[in-house]
Order: structure tokens, then sequence, then C-alpha cells
């Protein structure tokens, strides 16, 4: 089992921050299926901060729930930049969150292909001031859960960074 303590510090620290700005915040997640939104939520006191989470597992959810254009998902794949960008922004237009961070990815163990192999992460964060962050992450393939966890210290980051 992974201690989790240095994550919670940081979500604990990330939720103040927030709060202190007046901002709320709303994920977007596919290959985590929501962990940032636990990691958060975890922390007593949080519903003043986090508005929501998506869980947008399937393509069908990304269109549905964020408004993922089914022709970029054609497009680009569910697995890239463009896709996590627009999760992002989806998160963004579907809550009342001031900031939004999305992740997809290849957790693995299958799914991976030579072009966008296992470990493979996106990830976008957005202000509604329309600042952005993109980021594209290569883990390996050292593990689903290994993924998925460092996924969830990379939006940390990102968030981080956009609420200051």
């Amino acid at each position: 089992m992974t201690d989790l303590a240095p994550l919670l510090a940081r979500a604990e620290a990330l939720l103040a921050r927030a709060r202190s700005n007046g901002l709320k915040i709303a994920t977007a997640e596919s290959c985590t299926g929501g962990l940032v939104a636990a990691l958060l939520t975890e922390i007593p006191g949080s519903s003043d901060v986090v508005e929501r989470g998506f869980v947008t597992y399937s393509n069908a959810a990304k269109t549905e729930m964020l408004k993922v254009p089914a022709d970029l998902i054609a497009a680009h794949g569910a697995v890239s930049g463009e896709v996590a960008l627009a999760m992002a922004l989806g998160a963004i237009d579907k809550s009342r969150a001031d900031v939004a961070v999305a992740i997809t990815g290849i957790a693995g163990p299958g799914g991976g292909s030579d072009l966008k192999p296992v470990g493979l992460v996106h990830f976008a964060a957005t202000l509604k001031n329309g600042e952005r962050l993109l980021v594209e992450r290569r883990f390996g393939d050292i593990g689903r859960s290994a993924v998925r966890l460092a996924s969830v210290g990379e939006a940390l980051t990102m968030l981080e960074e956009l609420v200051g």
C-alpha cells in the first residue's frame, strides 16, 4: 500500500489556498476514475471548495457530460492533449467551478500502442478566466495503480499552479 500522507497534505494545502482565494474546483477524470476528487474530498470541510467531479471513463460520457466533440475524439483519440483540454473546458462550462483539471490516459496493463504506450497520460487545467495548462506525461509501464497515483500527483501540481 502506498503512503497517501504526502498527497493528503498537498490536497489540504491546496484546498486552503483555493478557499482563501475564493475559488471552487471541479475535476474531469478518465483513467484516474475519480481519484483526484476522492483525494480532495478526503479532507474535512472540502465541500466549500470542491464543486463537483466528473468521472468520464467512456467516450460517450466525455461527449454527454462534458460536451467533448465526438469528432475531436475520433480525430485525436480519447488519450490526447486536445481531448484533455476539451474535458477541462467542459468541466468549467458544466459546473460552478473557477478552476478545473482533466486527466485522460492509458493506465494499463493493456490498451497501449507504439504511438500511445501504457503510461501515457494527458492533463489539462484551466481557470474560468481562460488561463490554461497542458501537460503530457509518459510514466512508462510502471503498473496500473502507480500510473493512476502518479497522475493524481500531477493533477495536484497543476491545480497548485493555477490556484496560487
